[in-house]
């Protein structure tokens, strides 16, 4: 059995021609072949009207994880550099996910076996935050995890993919429809690709765009969407495992059943439902407890250089392994104690950067603070030998870990505490954050809180240590 190649809803409007076909061979031929799904839903975003340009400005895909959807989206953005000299942004929610695409389409232009590729390129930026590949034909692409500032020096842009879709505000898309109404080419296109919104997701364009297209769809807007239907989560048979095939038009080919199957028993039916059948949930008014308030944050926002003072770490894996962040905390004599976001990154590669980041600064640092589950005991081994300082290294209890989200908290109430304002990851953690129950109290909790809990364990750090490496010791 193959999973389903068609959608289960298809809007597209009409078209006289399309480059999709095209599209399709030029991957083929330097990356790989496509699905048929894919070259499907290629032809429609490549759709040419009777004037020759492409007939479709916003597109929406919408399928569960796994399914190739980087592959659709790779084989535009590679077609639109290469053929038609286009200039992309490719946004996503995380720096991380926007890494792995930009990764994924440079290696197709480093490729030695494809010198005709290799010498159209013009420069490859690997800049953190600030990567891109220019071509000698004008074209390129910029990749931008998003915030507000996303579109700030991004001209005259013709196509911008939105992937994680799901996680897109008003705010975000505001600024970068600014920045394509100013484009001087003669097309424009934006493409939404996602999975349906979990509950409590900040993000409401997703499907508010949905909303439009399967209602009263444009003449210019298209929808590709692999679901099932059901108005409430009684409605759904996730047990059958036809189902699972008309969802999923991966599976058979890169996902199997018994894959399927772990994740039927390990998710709960709700998250099985959203994340593997592509269910839509009614959107529910609900109340999010969030752990800050927003206009607190706000207003505790600087963009003054860092102080010097007392700095402590806090590092925090996330609770599978898969990631881990680093955020630092300085107190200083004066004024109020700043936190700031250094890194997050996949554990793939292991953690000897970072226990080489943290012996480097042992000097500078009265802690580190560690928190986490897989990952911490190979961590904590590996910089034991350099932070010998008995308690320089915390591994922080339940209470502990209550008590520095309490301590982050109140400073920020009491406005002694300030946060970089160009730091949109931190901004986005803290404000998407909710409470966690934790052992009679509560903690940073959600999707995206890694950040704001490494900062709050260093801030706790900072403040509860007895070791400070910049106080000068009096001698006689």
């Amino acid at each position: 059995m193959r999973g389903s190649q068609e959608p289960r809803i298809r809007v597209e409007p009409g078209r006289i021609r399309s480059d999709g076909e095209e599209a399709a061979i030029l991957m083929e031929a330097y990356s790989c072949a496509l699905d048929p799904w894919q070259k499907k839903v290629l032809a429609c975003w490549l759709g040419k009207d009777e004037s020759g340009r492409y007939n479709v400005t916003s597109a929406g895909l919408a399928l569960p994880r796994q399914n190739g959807k980087n592959v659709c989206l790779e084989a535009r953005e590679f077609y639109g550099m290469v053929i038609n000299g286009e200039k992309i942004l490719h946004t996503a929610h995380q720096v991380r996910t926007s890494k792995k695409s930009f990764r994924r389409l440079a290696a197709m232009f480093t490729d030695k076996r494809h010198p005709e590729i290799t010498d159209i390129v013009r420069n490859i930026r690997y800049t953190n935050g600030e990567e891109a590949i220019e071509l000698d034909n004008g074209g390129s692409i910029e990749f931008s995890a998003r915030s507000r500032q996303a579109a700030r020096g991004f001209d005259g842009i013709s196509l911008v993919v939105y992937d994680e879709a799901q996680e897109v505000t008003d705010d975000q898309v505001e600024a970068i429809m600014a920045t394509l109404s100013a484009s001087a080419t003669g097309t424009r296109q934006i493409i939404y690709a996602g999975t349906p919104p979990y509950p409590g997701c900040p993000g409401k364009v997703f499907r508010r765009r949905r909303t439009i297209c399967l209602a009263d769809p444009g003449p210019f807007d298209a929808w590709h969407e692999w679901s099932v239907a059901g108005d409430s989560i009684e409605d759904i048979h996730d047990e059958d495992i036809s189902v699972w095939y008309m969802t999923n038009p991966a599976l058979g080919i890169r996902l199997t059943e018994e894959f399927t199957a772990e994740e039927r028993r390990t998710m709960s039916k709700d998250g099985f439902c959203r994340e593997r059948l592509g269910w839509w949930s009614p959107e529910i008014s609900e109340h999010v407890d969030l752990a800050i308030d927003a206009d607190v944050w706000e207003t505790c926002g600087s963009e003054e250089p860092k102080p010097e003072g007392k700095t402590a770490y806090g590092v925090k894996f996330a609770a599978d392994g898969s990631e881990v962040c680093l955020c630092g905390a300085v107190i200083p004599k004066e004024g109020p104690a700043r936190i700031s976001l250094i890194d997050r990154c996949s554990t793939g590669l292991g953690v000897r950067w970072l226990a080489k980041w943290l012996n480097e600064r042992y000097s500078q640092a009265a802690c580190v603070v560690i928190d986490g589950r897989n990952g911490v005991d190979v961590l904590v081994d590996r910089i034991a030998d350099t932070w010998r300082f008995k308690g320089s290294v915390i591994r922080p209890k339940a209470t502990d870990v209550i008590a520095a989200a309490s301590l982050l908290i109140n400073e920020l109430n009491e406005r002694t505490i300030t946060w970089y304002t160009k730091q949109e990851a931190l901004r986005d953690s803290a404000l998407t954050s909710t409470k966690r129950t934790i052992a009679g109290g509560w903690g940073f909790g959600g999707d995206n809180s890694l950040p704001i809990e490494a900062c709050a364990l260093a801030l706790w750090g900072a403040k509860t240590s007895k070791r400070d490496p910049s106080r000068k010791m009096r001698i006689g």
